[in-house]
């Protein structure tokens, strides 16, 4: 019956705003025109609050109901520095463009309703902000400022553009420069500014760690476990038992290893490589986490809090606990362990012919690094490029055929005697590990030319590795290299969470997925535009473009001046890989079937996925489980997307700050760098270590400068100098804002 009135109250409100005569008026004008009883007033505010939140009726700023003749939608606010920002709308593919002067007191974060504009032309649908219906952020950290009889926080998050009015009573003793973290009390409006109090002192700014600290504290990421978590982990951390192998493949006896960076402590990824004639049997064997953080345990909360392990410049952040991730889930040498094993038999074209997806057991015979088995490959190469050489000549000398059968035959002696007496220097003691790993690379590159050749892309731009001393001062930033053994566990890790998202999308089965949707058609067309310029085309059919095609550019600008400029335009047109319940496919691999299988010590969705993956081994996915995971894992997949943007974002965050005050010592230096970007404000360049900093417009060479967006370039109106996109520049260090963890270039006063 209640909701029977509430219909008929809501129905009643609509009629009246229907009619002609009508005008916009205040809740309680609307309660005495329609004759609500004051008993009623409660249902009659509900109403109201039902038609608003069905975008039936609308308020405006002066607290005016009226209806609602214009589209609107609710999303996620993201603000920009510069008082703009950015609607997200679920299921809708664009974000809406929001105005400094649309905003209407909303903040970074909040949850609104929005207003689309018509009639405005852009690149974007434009909207204003309506309705404020969740704040998205009640603390900030920032540094505190004092004043006689009260302070001011300023947030280090820039996308909260206000400071925060600290009454004197609320300032916890803080004193000018101590980094600290201020609770919302009041969000202002056009006459005032937002309102807080001091909850927690970080320490001053100038105090070693409070800088990565307060961004910790910044990104809101949990620091410490419960002490409920961590003793469910110490609980949970049993030495593998003969109770816990029962039923699982029996894998102790394959020869395996684990190939990680030289300071890993979690291993949660072991490889293994047979020969079958021509044929390989590759192994990829991943920690079953699972095993031991049961499904809504009080670990399993955690880590679905945390969704991801954090590796920030000084330190990581885990998602499980050490006594798990360090301990009894890491894959160490010499261990029984329990794992999931994706076993892959490929031909010698990359094929998959066949494949077992098994809980097994299993045994890691050696730890390796990156770095010392690309040393072992490369040697192995060198000594067998010797000995090609020295056969070929041996051959010339007897009159035997330089290739073909007899060759082959002479190289293949001459590899198995190498093996079967070891190699000097560098390479293993055990023959038969040394012929794994050479068969290893072989795979590897045979997957790599497969990959290719379908049109996955590979963006090669170097990722930073910052090195600080004990105080956590930068002392050195260099591009992080890859090598071939990187190249090679990353072609092992692909093949694996390819086969496994196959097996379960033709099973039909809930599943999380990792898809990556197709570029923006716009972008792609500017992205065209631009490269004609350099003599360059894409094809392009019905507004869509095959991963192949971006794939063929970055080959033919391979080593060309034009290089960084085009890889970076194509970079910034792709879209931003997520996790789905749906198998949409992912462009840049340009494969069909992709998910994230191999890292469950730090990724929740890997943890997630196998669950379900054992549940399906072991027949137990009948019609409840099934519901159960369908109802789940579309929130699971949103949120563990969210929280890895917010761990990209943190860690981006650390990586400008190191960099920032890496420089900070450097003020006046020359540096020559590559123009990265180019905005109508300045040029930002960046130097071979991976650093970045901008040349404001105002600190060019006097002259007027105009910002072509079609070929992302600045010119002078008066002496004609441009600047663009990938041009080499020598730039000289002019300032650094270690609050906005900016870098400033300017023209060397010689180049002027």
């Amino acid at each position: 019956m209640e909701k029977k009135q509430l219909e008929l109250r809501k129905n009643m409100i609509c009629d009246l705003m229907r009619e002609k005569d009508y005008v916009p008026m205040r809740e309680r004008d609307l309660a005495v025109l329609l004759q609500v009883k004051s008993e009623d007033r409660e249902a009659f505010k509900q109403a109201l609050n039902e038609l608003l939140s069905e975008n039936r009726i609308q308020i405006n700023r002066r607290g005016r109901y009226a209806q609602a003749d214009e589209k609107h939608v609710v999303g996620k606010l993201t603000a920009h520095a510069k008082g703009f920002g950015f609607v997200e709308v679920e299921g809708q593919q664009e974000d809406l463009f929001v105005a400094a002067e649309g905003m209407n007191g909303a903040f970074h974060g909040d949850t609104v309703e929005a207003k689309i504009l018509p009639g405005l032309r852009g690149k974007r649908t434009q909207a204003e902000i309506v309705r404020i219906l969740e704040r998205g952020t009640t603390r900030l950290v920032g540094t505190y400022e004092s004043s006689r009889h009260y302070g001011f926080v300023i947030p280090d998050n820039d996308r909260f553009g206000t400071d925060i009015f600290i009454a004197g009573e609320h300032t916890k003793g803080a004193v000018d420069g101590h980094k600290v973290v201020v609770e919302l009390t009041d969000y202002g409006n056009d006459r005032r500014r937002p309102e807080g109090k001091i909850v927690e002192i970080i320490g001053h700014r100038n105090d070693p760690g409070v800088d990565i600290l307060s961004i910790v504290l910044g990104y809101d990421l949990p620091t410490e476990f419960s002490e409920k978590v961590i003793n469910q982990a110490e609980r949970a951390a049993k030495p593998v038992s003969d109770a816990d192998c029962a039923g699982r493949k029996d894998l102790r006896g394959l020869k395996m290893v684990t190939i990680d960076g030289e300071d890993a402590k979690d291993l949660d990824d072991a490889v293994s490589l047979t020969r079958e004639g021509a044929n390989f049997q590759l192994g990829v064997h991943i920690a079953d986490v699972s095993n031991y953080v049961q499904e809504n345990s009080a670990l399993d909360h955690e880590a679905k809090k945390r969704g991801t392990s954090v590796y920030l410049v000084d330190r990581v952040i885990p998602m499980l606990p050490h006594t798990l991730s360090n301990g009894i889930c890491s894959l160490n040498a010499g261990e029984d362990r329990l794992a999931l094993s994706c076993l892959m038999l490929l031909d010698k074209k990359g094929n998959l012919i066949d494949y077992e997806i098994a809980e097994s057991v299993i045994n890691v015979d050696r730890r390796m690094s990156y770095n010392g088995v690309a040393a072992l490959l490369e040697e192995a190469g060198a000594d067998q490029n010797k000995k090609n050489w020295e056969g070929g000549t041996q051959r010339k000398t007897d009159g035997m055929q330089e290739n073909g059968a007899g060759g082959a035959q002479r190289e293949s002696s001459e590899m198995q005697g190498s093996r079967g007496g070891g190699a000097p220097g560098r390479m293993p003691e055990d023959a038969e590990l040394q012929i794994m790993l050479q068969d290893m690379a072989e795979l590897s590159k045979i997957l790599r030319q497969k990959r290719k050749k379908r049109g996955s892309i590979d963006f090669d731009f170097p990722e930073s590795k910052i090195v600080l001393d004990r105080d956590g001062r930068p002392t050195e930033i260099k591009p992080y290299e890859r090598n071939a053994a990187t190249d090679m566990i990353e072609e092992f890790m692909l093949i694996a969470n390819e086969t496994v998202a196959q097996h379960f999308y033709w099973q039909e089965l809930p599943f999380v997925y990792r898809t990556h949707e197709n570029p923006d058609p716009e972008k792609i067309m500017q992205l065209g535009i631009f490269i004609r310029n350099y003599g360059y085309s894409l094809k392009v059919s019905r507004e869509e473009i095959h991963p192949k095609e971006i794939q063929k550019l970055i080959a033919k600008i391979a080593g060309t001046p034009e290089e960084t400029v085009i890889s970076r335009l194509a970079l910034r047109s792709m879209k931003q890989a997520k996790y789905t319940t749906e198998c949409s496919g992912h462009f840049g691999l340009a494969c069909k079937y992709y998910c994230h299988f191999t890292s469950p010590i730090r990724r929740y969705p890997d943890l997630q996925i196998h669950r379900i993956i054992k549940e399906a081994l072991r027949g137990r996915l009948k019609e409840e489980r099934i519901s159960h995971y369908n109802e789940i894992l579309p929130g699971v997949a949103s949120e563990c997307s969210r929280l890895e943007r917010r761990a990209d974002e943190a860690e981006r965050a650390t990586d400008k700050l190191k960099k920032a005050e890496y420089m900070s010592e450097r003020i006046g230096k020359i540096y020559e760098g590559v123009i990265s970007g180019v905005t109508g404000w300045g040029i930002y360049v960046e130097l071979p270590n991976t650093v970045e900093g901008l040349v404001h417009v105002s600190k060019l060479p006097s002259d007027y400068f105009y910002y072509n967006e079609h070929s992302y370039e600045l010119v002078g109106e008066r002496s004609g100098q441009v600047y663009q996109l990938g041009q080499r520049i020598r730039v000289q260090v002019a300032g650094v804002d270690m609050t906005a963890r900016t870098i400033d270039f300017e023209i060397p006063w010689e180049e002027e």
